[in-house]
């Protein structure tokens, strides 16, 4: 992988808070469980608290059913629909959709990010239009507890974090009842089939229709 992490999974004028990604993009989730103080000062004047600790923004769409537990953002456009389980430190961006019987903590959505069907999104970061299948997980602990170690394709990183799920490319798209272990780096424009369990590092613009780790 040539280039930051960061700037070879995600186009960064698709999320509000750009200057937040340094060169391994897993650090933000540490941000948003320590410091996410630091995102809220960030938001402008078209974000209301709406309730203690959740800004929400203009247009946005909660079905009654739906949990949101503080401190999130709501960015603008976004649809949370019935039985959406938003457990602290989420952020999502423009026009993103966090549907039924989905579960999300510690996560950052880039715009256009879709999750809509018995997803769970831990302690992970999704680029811009990234899509999860029904029933797609984003597994992000070991069984041992260890640190997770993190892949780029010509290095691999202790990330310091005994919890953490996938960093999904920009338009990458997960097929139904797929398992992606912790630490995964899932490339820009990834294809993966449905029912697959895979983990590691996929360079952008693969293709995966069996399950492989690595």
């Amino acid at each position: 992988m040539r280039g930051s992490v960061t700037s070879q999974l995600f186009d960064l004028d698709h999320t509000r808070f750009p200057h937040f990604f340094q060169e391994k993009p897993w650090d933000v989730l540490t941000l948003l469980e320590n410091q996410f103080d630091a995102f809220i000062a960030e938001i402008n004047t078209s974000y209301t608290e709406w309730k203690a600790g959740i800004w929400i923004s203009d247009n946005v769409s909660i079905a009654p059913t739906a949990f949101i537990e503080g401190p999130a953002i709501i960015g603008p456009n976004t649809d949370i629909r019935h039985g959406a389980f938003i457990r602290k430190n989420v952020i999502t961006g423009n026009g993103c959709v966090i549907g039924n019987s989905t579960e999300v903590k510690n996560a950052l959505l880039f715009d256009g990010v879709q999750i809509p069907h018995f997803n769970y999104v831990g302690d992970s970061i999704l680029g811009f239009k990234a899509h999860l299948g029904a029933g797609a997980i984003l597994s992000n602990f070991r069984f041992d507890g260890k640190n997770i170690a993190v892949r780029t394709g010509h290095a691999k990183f202790d990330s310091g974090r005994n919890k953490l799920g996938s960093l999904i490319g920009d338009h990458a798209e997960i097929g139904a009842n797929c398992v992606i272990l912790p630490g995964s780096i899932i490339g820009k424009n990834v294809q993966i089939y449905p029912l697959v369990s895979t983990g590691g590092y996929i360079p952008a613009h693969t293709i995966v229709k069996k399950s492989i780790f690595g």
